[in-house]
């Protein structure tokens, strides 16, 4: 398992992922899966470029990439100074991604509960993150993201699971996803769907997942 309390790094790659707490699911309708894009686009993509996700009925994955230091600065010094700062200076920057982070799951959380009268923690209580360190492992592990429904028998093909960025990368409708960045990485789009296609339990095999 990855670190839970692995410092985040700017202009690095990130697996981040999280459960519900103990066998609650953390997502029962169709309104909360959208409902967490949505705080997920207004929390955290201004802070990570998002390569891969997909969300389950009790747990989410996340392929991101944590932004340059002048955009985390801009983002995280602008609520503090209208005039906006340009430099890091005083930031302790994995703190406030993480903090960041925390924020998304809590203010989700406390809509959830309100929705379905529930009271105590939804997730796990620790964001679980693993830094990706190579291109290979990379690629692998937006793979194994796609396919999580399917191994978990949730559908048969990852085709037919609706909250995943596997299908926005075969169409051409708009997206916050770095979708040209990770086609062209797998060298096109039929190479992309190839090798999600071409013996995909070997794929989810990642170590230390």
């Amino acid at each position: 398992m990855g670190n839970k309390r692995e410092p985040f790094e700017s202009e690095s790659f990130y697996h981040i992922y999280n459960h519900g707490n103990g066998d609650d699911t953390i997502f029962r309708s169709h309104e909360n899966y959208l409902y967490f894009l949505r705080k997920y686009a207004e929390y955290i993509d201004p802070i990570a470029e998002i390569y891969a996700y997909c969300l389950m009925p009790n747990h989410f994955h996340f392929a991101v990439r944590i932004r340059d230091e002048k955009v985390l600065a801009e983002v995280f010094c602008k609520k503090k100074d209208p005039r906006g700062f340009e430099n890091l200076a005083g930031l302790n920057l994995p703190d406030l991604i993480s903090k960041r982070h925390g924020d998304f799951l809590n203010g989700y959380a406390k809509a959830f509960n309100k929705m379905y009268n529930r009271k105590g923690s939804l997730f796990l209580e620790n964001l679980q993150r693993k830094k990706v360190e190579n291109e290979s492992y990379l690629t692998r592990l937006i793979c194994y993201i796609h396919y999580n429904p399917v191994h978990h028998g949730f559908v048969k093909s990852l085709s037919e699971w609706p909250y995943s960025s596997y299908l926005a990368f075969l169409k051409e409708k708009k997206t916050k996803l770095k979708r040209k960045e990770v086609l062209d990485w797998f060298g096109g789009r039929k190479e992309f769907e190839n090798y999600h296609n071409d013996n995909p339990s070997e794929k989810l095999i990642l170590e230390d997942l």
